[in-house]
């Protein structure tokens, strides 16, 4: 049997690497240490993480860790900010698929007020990775490119718990220092055309890119780099049609992150049985923002159809994945 091309790997000191060609192309931390799990690093073509840990110019923002899940009004607790009881802590995984195109990890996370041991909410939490040549971009795309899939299935640890209205979740993205355009040369460009904070904040957008210079790791060895030994690269966040309130409208700013504001102009409820679905594609890019390979990645997405977690059929697969009907 030959060793697939996708994997995702079990490491020490709990994290799950995300591998292409035997390439780590980003990294899954769940420690128990910090108040949430994050990705870190994410890597784009030129082998350089286009996200940071916190935030270039202000250490009261440090909870930016890179591109992680948080929510800054689950039922009045605060799961945004790091210095409150509210936690959110990966209570198992579920299976692990690798394949050539894809591979594929589900988990599940517990999202905690630090007082009751039982949560207010449980997200299963579905992560499929797939190199671009195998997407519907694969014509127009550039080695190194890739896409991860975040499929979010959300019930309630009880009655009447919701995302209240707020700008801030269920995801954040914070772009390394040289893609910020406060911190660096990079450019914020939406699905309809506009760029800039100005613009963008706010706004329904069906994508959100942020794309500027990195240090391309291939051209550069030992010496300083230098101008020259930059390329542009970039990372969007595209909103998939059924989630609530699609298009989403942003949370984004000039010195570098940007976010999906899932309950921005009204509450979205929980069920504690019947989930409620929230599905994002990350798609990290060479170039700048390329709108008709983002527009034919979405029309891509929007026609996945979800995944859901069944019993193991097969020996020694305690669970497996199936595409819901």
């Amino acid at each position: 049997m030959s060793i697939p091309t996708c994997r995702i790997e079990p490491l020490g000191d709990f994290q799950f690497s995300f591998k292409i060609f035997d390439t780590e192309v980003t990294r899954w931390c769940f420690s128990p240490l910090v108040p949430r799990p994050y990705f870190f690093p994410v890597n784009g073509p030129s082998g350089r993480s286009l996200t940071r840990m916190g935030h270039p110019g202000a250490p009261n923002h440090d909870h930016h860790r890179s591109f992680w899940f948080a929510h800054n009004d689950l039922m009045g607790q605060d799961f945004w900010s790091e210095n409150k009881a509210p936690r959110i802590v990966q209570s198992q995984w579920y299976a692990i698929e690798d394949r050539d195109d894809l591979a594929r990890l589900a988990l599940e996370l517990h999202w905690k007020d630090g007082h009751d041991p039982q949560p207010l909410a449980r997200q299963d939490l579905f992560l499929t990775l797939r190199p671009m040549q195998h997407t519907a971009a694969a014509a127009n795309s550039a080695p190194g490119e890739w896409t991860l899939e975040l499929q979010s299935d959300f019930r309630a640890g009880g009655q009447g718990v919701a995302f209240r209205k707020n700008n801030f979740g269920i995801l954040g993205l914070r772009v390394a220092k040289s893609l910020s355009v406060v911190f660096g040369s990079g450019t914020i460009t939406g699905s309809q055309g506009q760029t800039g904070e100005k613009a963008l904040f706010g706004m329904a957008n069906r994508w959100l890119d942020y794309s500027g210079p990195i240090t391309d790791s291939a051209r550069t060895t030992n010496a300083s780099s230098t101008a020259s030994d930059s390329v542009i690269e970039g990372v969007a966040l595209i909103d998939h049609r059924h989630n609530p309130a699609h298009p989403a409208k942003w949370h984004v700013r000039d010195d570098g992150w940007l976010g999906p504001s899932l309950s921005r102009d009204a509450e979205v409820p929980l069920h504690p049985q019947n989930a409620m679905t929230a599905r994002y594609l990350l798609v990290v890019h060479r170039g700048g923002a390329d709108a008709a390979k983002l527009n034919m990645l979405a029309d891509e997405f929007d026609k996945l159809p979800p995944l859901r977690v069944i019993k193991g059929t097969k020996p020694h697969h305690q669970w497996e994945l199936q595409t819901a009907p």
